[in-house]
């Protein structure tokens, strides 16, 4: 792989080679086409351990994109690309297996949980730096409950606008992730607990002014009855939290606007 310097901006390929280019950066990489048939990648002695490693990527890159899901929706707001980092997670989180062989290792997060916990979802501004004060809470694993207690909110001293928007509202979220381990009766990686793998529940706070003081105030997430059923010790539990930043719309109510907000992982367990 290449990087382009200089001024040249494209996307594709011209003879051979590809450009393309990722989010959170401005530079267009290069890479040229090629490589082993479809064929050969299927069939060839050659490829075995390059096959093993692929069925392991495609069990990492399920991990990373339901983990996503268990955000509710606030990767929405990450500065840059957090698929492979989750990616990546899910590989050192399969490394853990030391007693399958490879191409079927285990990739379960109730061995090591803190692998997400504190885990940003900014890079340019996160959370700790746009929200300065210090939320509290308590997990309660068998109910899928989280309860949020936010200390008092001074917008000019604990709040940094950075875009200078009149509105902004806190998002708590209950999220799960299921243990994942391969099937060889499907010769792919399943999560043990598939109704828990990425799921969800959001708890939206109301728009609020942001030159103002906010008294402290207590949020609580549950998840519904049937998802408190299927839980076991194979789901990890993640309580993850953002502010989001808007401006007034069309209607003259207050909407988000895009790319103006913050978030995290507050705890996992």
């Amino acid at each position: 792989m290449a990087i382009i310097k200089g001024a040249i901006q494209m996307n594709g390929g011209i003879k051979g080679v590809s450009f393309y280019s990722l989010k959170g950066s401005d530079k267009v990489f290069m890479r040229t086409k090629g490589g082993p048939t479809k064929h050969q990648m299927a069939t060839s002695p050659t490829y075995g351990e390059v096959r093993k490693l692929q069925k392991e990527f495609g069990g990492c890159a399920k991990f990373g994109s339901l983990a996503r899901m268990s955000f509710g929706g606030l990767h929405s707001l990450a500065d840059y690309n957090m698929t492979p980092v989750l990616n990546g997670i899910g590989k050192s989180l399969m490394k853990l297996d030391t007693t399958s062989e490879k191409g079927r290792r285990s990739l379960k997060l109730t061995s090591y949980k803190q692998a997400l916990e504190g885990f940003n979802f900014n890079r340019n501004y996160p959370l700790s730096s746009v929200l300065r004060v210090a939320p509290q809470w308590e997990l309660d694993r068998d109910n899928l409950k989280a309860v949020v207690e936010i200390p008092r909110i001074n917008t000019d001293i604990d709040l940094q606008n950075i875009q200078k928007l009149p509105f902004f509202r806190l998002i708590i979220v209950v999220g799960t992730i299921s243990d994942m381990v391969y099937d060889p009766d499907i010769d792919n990686y399943k999560p043990l607990v598939a109704k828990l793998h990425g799921a969800s529940v959001t708890v939206t706070g109301d728009w609020k002014p942001t030159q103002t003081i906010l008294p402290s105030q207590t949020i609580t997430a549950t998840m519904s009855a049937s998802q408190i059923a299927r839980m076991t010790d194979d789901v990890t539990m993640l309580l993850s939290i953002a502010v989001e930043f808007g401006n007034i719309g069309f209607t003259g109510e207050p909407v988000e606007v895009k790319n103006a907000g913050c978030g995290k992982v507050l705890a996992v367990a």
